[in-house]
């Protein structure tokens, strides 16, 4: 599934849940907006409730969960309902405890030599993250004629105005992005405003 996750929308949205009442509005907001694909970030008391939620109600969108940062959250969410995981790091206990899971998962890198530990490891999809902070689209173009082998979802940093420049690289099949989603539209129960914006980003 992370082969084809990487191809399946433009724009994943990250998206971190801080009311579990929004999990299924917001779910079925996206998916209007033709991006059936959620990264919900476990950084929130509610998160691994507003998986399940969405999990049980929204079947049309693929459900993965973000900011797995160690081995019990792989294991929680997967529970919860979480069709992938997603994670801003690496570390063998943390790939492991993923594996594990039997769910497909898009370990973090940052650096070149992150990426060939993960070649070695049997990962050719993989998120690049924290994407400006670390180099940005000129770091993974760059990254592409040494390591072909990889292929990313950048995150963190992106937006409407750089994402073109992440998108146009071979080595990227898509992007993660939290401007799909921001806190206030959230607070507001806009979800017109969150398909207008799924729409955009899905073009």
């Amino acid at each position: 599934m992370t082969a084809s996750l990487l191809d399946r929308v433009p724009v994943i949205p990250v998206v971190v849940v801080d009311d579990v009442e929004h999990a299924v509005p917001l779910a079925l907001a996206l998916v209007a907006g033709g991006l059936p694909v959620i990264e919900l970030t476990l950084r929130t008391p509610v998160a691994l409730a507003a998986i399940e939620r969405i999990a049980d109600q929204v079947p049309e969108i693929l459900l993965g969960a973000g900011t797995v940062v160690a081995p019990e959250h792989a294991k929680d969410a997967a529970a919860a309902g979480a069709q992938f995981l997603v994670s801003p790091g690496s570390t063998p206990t943390l790939l492991q405890a993923m594996t594990d899971t039997g769910l497909p998962h898009l370990p973090g890198v940052a650096t070149a030599s992150e990426v060939l530990a993960a070649l070695e490891a049997g990962y050719t999809e993989l998120k690049f993250f924290p994407a400006e902070a670390a180099g940005g689209a000129p770091y993974l173009k760059s990254m592409h004629a040494p390591i072909a082998a990889a292929r990313f979802c950048p995150t963190g940093g992106i937006n409407p105005d750089n994402a073109a420049s992440y998108l146009a690289l071979k080595n990227v099949g898509c992007v993660g992005g939290s401007w799909i989603t921001p806190a206030d539209v959230l607070a507001a129960r806009d979800w017109d405003r969150v398909t207008e914006l799924a729409t955009a980003a899905s073009q």
